[in-house]
């Protein structure tokens, strides 16, 4: 597996280039905006991408998922269909952050079936239902690489916020210790976010988590 993080937009979200290096078949993971730089970059690398995940259903996650679907000829997966009124407000929270004009739009497919096995070329993702941040929040957990791609569930020393609509700490928590606490320790968790972790950090020391 090959990985290339690329922050895009003000609020610094970290789109995630993920590709089996046999065959160069990728996936876009939360394409939050500045298409024309993922574009360039994803053709730099000489990608051929196949999706684009979506962990869940904010803005800075799903920006420049459009343009990317229809510049590459990808179809869009995720998240679960709990997150389809923040689709449905693209264009409010558009104008609500001011970062660009987002039209509303649908993914090709929800995830709604936790357990369910996306394949890319030899690598494979677990879709893992993780609400609290949003109702319809799904994580991507490679296995065999011990690697998930986990939104705004759980940061570096910190965790999502719950307090936009839909929003629930007590799912979030349940989300973290329940789900993503149960990978095994060394797993590097990919944050929506800010700089990578791991579970085995997160559970000693975040402090979000033991308070």
């Amino acid at each position: 597996m090959k990985l290339d993080i690329i922050p895009v937009t003000s609020f610094q979200q970290n789109c995630s280039l993920v590709w089996d290096e046999k065959d160069k078949s990728a996936a876009i993971i939360d394409p939050g905006g500045e298409a024309p730089k993922l574009i360039k970059r994803i053709e730099e690398l000489g990608l051929n991408p196949k999706m684009i995940l979506l962990t869940h259903g904010h803005l800075d996650h799903v920006g420049a998922a459009i343009k990317l679907k229809t510049h590459f000829n990808c179809e869009i997966l995720g998240p679960a269909q709990a997150d389809e009124y923040w689709f449905q407000m693209l264009p409010q929270q558009s104008r609500q952050f001011g970062l660009f004009e987002a039209e509303a739009f649908l993914p090709d497919r929800w995830l709604n079936r936790e357990g369910e096995v996306i394949q890319l070329g030899d690598l494979r993702f677990e879709v893992l239902h993780l609400p609290g941040h949003t109702p319809g929040h799904v994580g991507f957990i490679d296995h065999v690489h011990h690697i998930a791609f986990t939104g705004d569930v759980l940061f570096n020393q910190s965790i999502g916020r719950t307090d936009f609509p839909g929003g629930n700490h007590e799912d979030l928590m349940r989300s973290i210790k329940d789900k993503l606490f149960t990978l095994p320790d060394d797993t590097i968790v990919i944050a929506g976010h800010g700089p990578y972790t791991t579970v085995g950090q997160e559970k000693m020391h975040n402090p979000y988590v033991h308070g």
